[in-house]
């Protein structure tokens, strides 16, 4: 595995080589202008739902709403954790005047408008609108893009407050002030559409569990949030009486990922070991087993900290971070690379700085391309558990779960219970894009 990370790092270097001394040469990949197109005249919608983000100070609010606390006792809670109670109302006050904004500029158009918060927001807000607005930041967008299956349904996200948020699903950032200029742009059809692929899940076997549990909803709870996601799940299907113990036959989620499906155990960093004394619990490393196969190819064991399947709009971020290279290992790497083979390569600053560079820039890749792109985070290699392939790019994946308290993440928000037996298959179709806007800046 080092062998063939010296060799990728030196053959990178070798094409920085090329970039400093004005070898030119096509970018390793598509710039998302190629996956957009104009539109056949303008874009008016006549009902627009405007879905609104919970902000940080209604958060803290409704995390504590059953204790019945005043203001008062509010802004002495945060101040014990160190927070700032008027500076979350001072973002709280700026989100929602932006969202005042939107809605007061849609109604001057005659357009219909439905305000719903995010815990609102569903299939029936869906059906009802013609387009939905993301009035948040990158998370509410990858909330609002979940939900609308229809790729006929424009999606608009619209950054309710830039100076905290870095909104790369959204507009850019001066529309949210100016929103009037964007919707007269869409009207006079001075904007392209961007189609960004996504990621259909589909679920069979055992050890499933079709109802979604939202992560942000979960937190709310206090009692909630001191659980692990297993003990949660299980709570909520005893008391409706579901319990999936007998096969079941593949059902295709009503959900779609805009960014990426991570799968692991609830716990990745620790389990509970209980020990012969009593009250005694030891905390140890629980990796992920589960077993995957690649466009078809043979299953192969796997064992790590889980696993990572991103679109192109999401290989801008965690799967970006998951694999880039910072510039200390580029230089060691290089150093290695030298001392093997003789080979003159030069390991001044510029030169690194090219390396790493380049070799992230290949991480990244267009929203409209079709193809997944796989991570195994920090794999486990012995004579049990294989990796020929640490990453990579795939038409389909297919994970048959062999972990005890696993969950399937849907873009960081939507969590599905994934335990021993369970069969997903991820993979993309033309049916699932989302229709974007994009705005020159």
């Amino acid at each position: 595995m080092a062998r063939r990370t010296v060799v990728r790092v030196l053959c990178l270097g070798h094409r920085a080589v090329n970039l400093l001394y004005g070898n030119s040469r096509h970018p390793l990949h598509t710039s998302v202008s190629s996956a957009s197109s104009h539109p056949n005249g303008g874009f008016k919608p006549e009902k627009v739902a405007v879905v609104t983000k919970t902000t940080r100070y209604e958060f803290e609010q409704q995390r504590y709403r059953y204790a019945g606390l005043s203001e008062e006792d509010l802004k002495q809670l945060l101040a014990m954790k160190g927070s700032s109670y008027s500076g979350l109302l001072e973002r709280h006050n700026i989100h929602t005047n932006n969202v005042e904004h939107i809605v007061q500029s849609l109604r001057k158009e005659g357009i219909d408008v439905r305000v719903v918060k995010r815990g609102e927001y569903d299939e029936e807000v869906v059906r009802w609108a013609d387009t939905v607005i993301s009035a948040g930041g990158d998370g509410t967008m990858l909330l609002v893009a979940s939900k609308v299956l229809s790729k006929d349904k424009p999606v608009v996200g619209v950054n309710t407050d830039p100076e905290r948020s870095e909104g790369h699903l959204c507009l850019p950032v001066r529309y949210t002030r100016a929103f009037p200029e964007a919707l007269d742009k869409l009207c006079r059809g001075e904007f392209r559409w961007l189609w960004r692929q996504r990621i259909r899940l589909q679920l069979e076997g055992t050890g499933i569990n079709p109802t979604p549990v939202d992560l942000h909803e979960q937190q709310l709870s206090l009692e909630q949030h001191s659980q692990a996601h297993r003990i949660t799940t299980t709570d909520s299907q005893r008391r409706s009486g579901v319990l999936h113990q007998s096969y079941s036959k593949p059902s295709l989620l009503p959900i779609r990922s805009l960014n990426e499906i991570f799968i692991g155990e609830s716990l990745s960093s620790r389990m509970k070991l209980k020990t012969f004394k009593p009250h005694v619990n030891m905390l140890l490393h629980r990796a992920s087993y589960y077993e995957m196969s690649v466009d078809d190819g043979p299953w192969e064991k796997q064992k790590s900290s889980g696993l990572s399947i991103c679109t192109g709009t999401g290989s801008k971020a965690w799967s970006y971070n998951i694999n880039k290279l910072d510039e200390q290992s580029v230089e060691e790497l290089l150093k290695i690379g030298k001392s093997q083979t003789g080979l003159e390569i030069p390991l001044n600053q510029e030169f690194i700085e090219k390396v790493t560079q380049e070799y992230n820039e290949s991480l990244v890749f267009s929203p409209d391309d079709s193809r997944l792109f796989y991570s195994i985070r920090e794999p486990i290699v012995n004579r049990v558990f294989s990796s020929s392939r640490q990453r990579g790019f795939a038409s389909k994946v297919c994970v048959r779960s062999r972990c005890w308290d696993a969950c399937m993440v849907v873009d960081g928000g939507t969590s599905f219970e994934f335990n021993d037996g369970a069969i997903a298959t991820i993979s993309m179709s033309a049916d699932d894009q989302l229709r974007t806007v994009l705005l020159e800046n």
